[in-house]
């Protein structure tokens, strides 16, 4: 389910609002036949499909929980506090750390530290051996998962503040803030730190360059603008990741557009579309693949923005990110399931069960296969071939 920020709540005991959403919620428990999810379809398979390994690294699943790569290893985190390194060619747990009684997002890690925070803005790192470093303060709820290199560890707060904080001893070392909308999504985010700039997105529908070590905004585009007359109406978080692909910056809204912006040109688009999604894009490097809010899965060319193809047989199953695999797509689904379609066609390809509960962490692209967070804290590696 996805969960709305209520700004006018912070610092008062509900902090967090559980709503239904048009589009979103909504849909799956509503009695007409057009929001039902799609049932599973049988067809040939074109891949072969089998679970390499799969290890527990907790209990429970969420929005803001995704697996980190870091060369052969993975560092993953679940909401009952536990954090793991795994060896990602065999799934064996390397060591696993009860950091809090209960997190809120993770993990953001680089080739030296690993970062979680918990429920009450406390943002933990460690080493990569588990040695714990240091603990530092959020200025509130951090539901993003932190974002590290270049010297820092960067998160996002609930109150739509982004903070930066020494990697080597949990130092403020900057903290900006944007004025923030009504409500907001509480779904999949990411930031990226890429060639010493943040990127992240912001709920007001605009994706920002910040310099990693002055905190100085280089530049802000517009993804999307907010529509409508009531606050539900007017919500357009950019949501997922940014892409970074050569010259193109690429990112995509809720209620809002799928966007990529020529960053050698000052920042102007090169193609815009009409969208809504609340999982995120990805890229092969030729075309941009996402969900829509009905989970309507489509490719759009990277360089027009053209519409290459759309599948509509996985409607309405709330669809986990995408990733890219060899030359498939592959999406997690809410009971578990993790498809994959050509990227050429979007023809189904093959699909497996990862356990049961939701996907509802994005899925990571390794070469050993796709990382899949279950909603049963297990993170599972499926191969492909």
């Amino acid at each position: 389910m996805v969960r709305l920020l209520n700004r006018r709540l912070f610092g008062i005991a509900a902090a967090t609002l559980s709503l239904s959403l048009l589009g979103a919620c909504s849909m799956f428990s509503s009695k007409d036949p057009r929001f039902e999810p799609a049932p599973l379809a049988e067809y040939d398979a074109g891949v072969a499909t089998q679970v390499r390994w799969s290890t527990s690294v907790g209990s429970g699943s969420g929005f803001g929980f995704i697996p980190a790569v870091v060369g052969e290893r993975v560092y993953a985190a679940t909401p009952s506090g536990q954090l793991s390194q795994i060896d990602l060619e065999t799934g064996r747990v390397a060591w696993t750390k009860k950091v809090a009684k209960e997190l809120s997002a993770g993990v953001g890690a680089d080739a030296s530290v690993v970062a979680v925070a918990a429920s009450d803005g406390s943002v933990y790192a460690f080493n990569s051996g588990g040695d714990a470093l240091w603990t530092a303060q959020a200025s509130s709820e951090v539901n993003v998962p932190p974002a590290v290199g270049f010297g820092v560890v960067v998160v996002r707060s609930s109150d739509y503040r982004i903070q930066a904080f020494d990697v080597r001893n949990g130092d403020l070392l900057w903290s900006i803030q944007r004025p923030g909308p009504a409500l907001a999504l509480k779904t999949n985010i990411k930031m990226e730190v890429i060639d010493g700039m943040v990127v992240a997105g912001l709920p007001n529908g605009r994706l920002m360059l910040i310099d990693a070590q002055s905190g100085a905004v280089q530049w802000e585009g517009v993804v999307s603008q907010s529509r409508g007359a009531t606050d539900l109406e007017r919500i357009n978080d950019v949501v997922g990741a940014p892409l970074a692909l050569g010259p193109l910056l690429c990112g995509s809204s809720y209620q809002g557009r799928v966007v990529c912006f020529d960053m050698t040109q000052g920042g102007v688009p090169v193609w815009q579309n009409d969208y809504s999604t609340i999982s995120g894009i990805t890229t092969d490097g030729q075309f941009v693949f996402g969900a829509n809010q009905r989970d309507v899965v489509t490719a759009f060319d990277l360089g027009s923005g053209a519409v290459v193809w759309s599948q509509e047989g996985l409607r309405n199953r709330r669809l986990s990110g995408p990733a890219v695999i060899n030359d498939q797509v592959a999406v997690g689904d809410y009971q578990g399931y993790v498809h994959f379609l050509s990227r050429s066609s979007g023809r189904p390809q093959g699909r497996v069960s990862v356990g049961s509960g939701a996907i509802v962490s994005p899925l990571v692209s390794t070469r050993y296969g796709v990382l899949a967070q279950s909603g049963n804290g297990n993170l599972v590696l499926v191969g492909v071939n």
